[in-house]
């Protein structure tokens, strides 16, 4: 796993929650102190999200890192170590 791929999958697991209602494009915006048009180029994949923009929409929607990670993928890195 690399952290451009866990800010890949951060964005995928905001546009789910965006498409299923549970939070709109603009009021992830506004939670994460960023400008709304940011966050629709953001879920359209036209821009990626900074790391530091990322940081901001972990803590705001109290995402941990691990939330993700498949188990699969945690079980394999044990073997591996």
């Amino acid at each position: 796993m690399t952290f451009t791929g866990l800010r890949d999958r951060l964005t995928n697991h905001l546009l789910m929650r965006v498409r299923s209602g549970e939070i709109t494009e603009r009021s992830l915006a506004r939670l994460c102190r960023l400008s709304q048009s940011h966050v629709h180029h953001v879920l359209k994949g036209k821009r990626a999200l900074s790391f530091e923009a990322a940081d901001q929409i972990l803590l705001a929607l109290h995402i941990e890192l691990l939330d993700l990670v498949e188990p699969g993928e945690l079980l394999d890195w044990q073997r591996r170590t």
